[in-house]
């Protein structure tokens, strides 16, 4: 009796001490904001919101009125017994000129951006909300300073500083998503991540960072989906949240789920997505070599070429996809937590609709032409301590495994074979990342990767007619291939105790290893049965950021490297018409040297202006070029005569460029940002390189006044000329407008965008948008697909 007594006794005290808790929150998203610093008006008391946005109200007196100062939110005051009324919820309004930004991807530890001598965009949860992208490729693209590439509506290639695909490092809640069949064209596995989802994500622009290994050359993108959120008590309490998107120019239709169970130890949080999109209409004013005239209808096993009624609808370019993740947060105890996450993405079949433009002798090459399956699983357990020790203060160990499954698929027009080629990839990766304070204003940061590829790769050929199947040469050697991806790096850091300079330098060492194996060499008639690669690396940088209260000038020299992956190495596929690409046992890593330097400087809390210019020298490049294999330069492919090429190493290539930011706030509520981008590169030959990107950018006026945002915005891009084009550019005249000597180039565009959003109160949200006012009918440089015409947009978020 006495225990049940006392532990009422405790029940009770609980309920009273955190019926005091307050919880600050956004008050457009709904996001937790931590470290808010809260006091009242004669500062005789203070307290500091936690993690999870809470703080403890009962340290103020009941007539108190109360402070609170974030240096990313407008201050606000209010008095106690408002907060009480308000049910222990304060809402804070979110600054235009944003200050003190915290970054985690440079360091995978929280740090000042002043300190960081890499240039970094960070895209917050507000930014995403505001938005409304459709998938995370659109998501990088609005925030105007990462070029996208699209091949099919299902589909997003970011662009970096003249790199792009297996040469960008894609990464989700700290787990490298780059796998052994990356390919060097442009892909679409960003929309891996759920942009619904995203809580933030930062992009690194070059290799100036060395806690990541292969493949981060033009830079890393960061991906931080959301995680549970736990209660200030013992007691467990649900939340969550529901948004309904629909969008015109493609009849998007998403739903998205969120569902957060939790007390002050466990949490759980599901997160589901569903997104259908129908055909996308283009604009109705632009070039009619765009149009799409007509297309392959296919009834009763036959094709035929029908004439499209709308030619502004891209037949066929819609798909559906779903994502689902839960996540399960456990504290151990105040200094050690466990994470438990699982994520899956999946598609519809997904029309690869550059090919199914394509023409051969002035008919429509293909019938079909679509990824299927498209299918990512993945499972982490990440271990995260803050218990200070000899070797560190904090360290993380993250243990993930990935099976993705990938199928392509395409038929020939009256061709009653369809050719399916199907990879399936296991991926198992340990990271273990420390960080340590040595003495005052110095610290390191170490840690280790290791990452294993299993790659199995079949072909076969299906009778449409009579279901009968043959085996066909796979996209990967048939035998399978592992591989091994090593590496451990060490970071130093310094900020001076007099004067407002960072200092930063470190190295890193990786190995790379490739077996692959192939069964059947009659079909090509290779000369080996085994690629066999070991390569191994020194890359390494340092940093210097001088960031006295109203400037930052940074300067930061790195070097990256990769080394040939599967997909480099030991393809075969068909890149355009008739041409091939075949296997090169003899593919060499490429490495690159970079140099960089960015200048900030700040008037009071109205005028920003950032210019950022870098050089980088590609040593070893790897790109395509022509190749013979037994001494032939062609081979009969897939039915037809076919010029030989492979991935080669081509000597070097040189690329810099400049990017500049300009920010002005007319008065607190109302703002105007400009963003550019400027990059060239060339081998050395002299020939541009395939992925840099146009010119490009975007001009903003926002308006952000507590629950009403609205923004007047125009995306631009600049013309790339045939001259300027990369020898394979010139090569795919499908894709591509005419100059006036009919020759392919790629036009400049710009579009009108106006968007607004207004939170009725925390639990209502509604965002809506015109992109593209004025109907421009245009295709980004080296896309397959037309862009979105006039596109209406509608969302509601409905919090509980």
């Amino acid at each position: 009796m006495k225990g049940v007594f006392i532990t009422l006794l405790f029940g009770i005290f609980n309920l009273i001490v955190y019926s005091q808790s307050v919880q600050v929150l956004d008050g457009q998203t709904g996001k937790l904001i931590a470290n808010v610093l809260v006091f009242n008006s004669e500062k005789t008391a203070t307290s500091v919101t936690d993690i999870n946005g809470y703080f403890d109200i009962s340290v103020f007196e009941d007539n108190d009125t109360l402070v609170f100062q974030h240096s990313s939110y407008k201050q606000l005051k209010t008095t106690k017994k408002a907060i009480e009324s308000n049910g222990y919820k304060v809402l804070l309004d979110e600054k235009l000129f944003r200050l003190n930004e915290i970054v985690v991807s440079a360091k995978k530890w929280e740090e000042d951006k002043n300190e960081i001598p890499n240039e970094i965009e960070l895209i917050t949860r507000k930014d995403i909300v505001f938005n409304n992208p459709a998938t995370s490729a659109d998501m990088l693209a609005q925030s105007g300073e990462v070029f996208i590439q699209k091949s099919q509506l299902g589909g997003g290639s970011p662009m970096i500083r003249g790199f792009a695909a297996n040469r960008i490092l894609f990464v989700v809640d700290g787990v490298r998503m780059n796998n052994a069949i990356y390919r060097s064209g442009n892909l679409q596995n960003i929309l891996q991540a759920d942009v619904n989802s995203v809580e933030s994500a930062e992009v690194i622009f070059g290799p100036g960072t060395n806690i990541y290994g292969s493949d981060a050359l033009g830079g890393v993108v960061d991906i931080h989906i959301m995680h549970p959120v736990l209660n200030n008590n013992y007691k467990w309490k649900t939340k969550g949240a529901v948004l309904m998107r629909f969008s015109s120019a493609a009849k998007e239709k998403t739903g998205h789920l969120k569902l957060n169970i939790a007390n002050n130890k466990v949490g759980f949080l599901t997160l589901a997505s569903f997104s259908d999109f129908d055909d996308l209409r283009m604009g109705s004013h632009g070039d009619d070599f765009y149009l799409r005239k007509n297309y392959v209808e296919t009834f009763l096993d036959r094709d035929t070429i029908v004439k499209n009624e709308n030619p502004l609808i891209q037949r066929y370019s819609g798909y559906s996809q779903f994502n689902l993740t839960q996540k399960i947060h456990f504290n151990i105890n105040n200094k050690s937590s466990l994470n438990v996450n699982f994520y899956l993405s999946g598609t519809s079949k997904v029309p690869r609709y550059d090919r199914l433009i394509q023409e051969k002798d002035n008919v429509l090459k293909y019938a079909e032409w679509y990824y299927k399956p498209q299918q990512w699983f993945m499972t982490s357990v990440a271990y995260n301590n803050h218990k200070k020790s000899k070797i560190s203060d904090s360290y993380k160990i993250v243990l993930a495994y990935q099976n993705v499954v990938e199928g392509r698929n395409d038929r020939k027009y009256q061709d009653e074979w369809l050719r399916k080629r199907k990879e399936k990839v296991n991926i198992l990766s340990l990271n273990l990342d420390f960080e340590k304070e040595l003495i005052k204003n110095q610290g390191i940061f170490y840690g280790m990767e290791i990452v294993c590829n299993n790659v199995k790769s079949q072909g076969i050929e299906k009778n449409i007619e009579t279901d009968e199947e043959i085996i066909i040469p796979s996209r990967y050697p048939d035998g399978g291939t592992n591989t091994f991806n090593g590496g451990a790096y060490f970071t130093y850091k310094k900020n001076l105790k007099k004067q407002p300079f960072t200092f930063q330098a470190g190295a890193r060492l990786s190995y790379a290893y490739l077996s692959s194996d192939f069964v059947d060499t009659s079909w090509y008639h290779l000369p080996y049965t085994n690629i066999t690669l070991n390569n191994g690396a020194l890359t390494g940088s340092a940093g210097i950021v001088y960031h006295p209260e109203s400037w930052k000038v940074s300067f930061n020299i790195s070097s990256g490297f990769r080394s040939p992956n599967l997909d480099d190495v030991a393809k075969v596929f068909d890149s355009e018409p008739g041409n091939v690409v075949v296997p090169n046992e003899n593919l060499k890593p490429e490495y690159l040297y970079n140099t960089e330097l960015n200048v900030q400087k700040t008037f009071g809390d109205f005028f920003r202006v950032t210019a950022t210019a870098f050089y980088s020298y590609l040593h070893n490049a790897m790109v395509r070029g022509d190749y013979t294999i037994n001494g032939q330069d062609s081979i009969m492919y897939d039915g037809e005569m076919s010029k030989v090429q492979a991935v080669v190493n081509t000597g070097y290539a040189n690329i810099y460029g400049v990017n500049g930011e300009v920010f002005i706030q007319f008065v607190p509520a109302l703002g105007f940002v400009l963003k550019a981008n400027y990059i060239k590169g060339r081998d050395k030959d002299g020939n541009p390189l395939r992925h840099v990107s146009p010119f490009f950018g975007d001009a903003s006026l926002v308006y952000d006044n507590k629950k009403l945002q609205l923004e007047l915005n125009t995306f631009f891009n600049g013309e790339i000329s045939y001259n300027n084009f990369a020898p394979s550019e010139k090569d795919k005249p499908y894709l591509y407008a005419k100059d006036k000597n009919g020759n392919p180039y790629s036009p400049s565009w710009l579009t009108v965008n106006f968007k607004g959003s207004y939170a009725f109160n925390n639990h209502f949200l509604l965002t809506a948008g015109v992109e593209n006012i004025l109907d421009k009918r245009y295709r980004p440089y080296s896309s397959g697909i037309t862009a979105p015409g006039i596109n209406f947009i509608v969302a509601l978020k409905v919090s509980f």
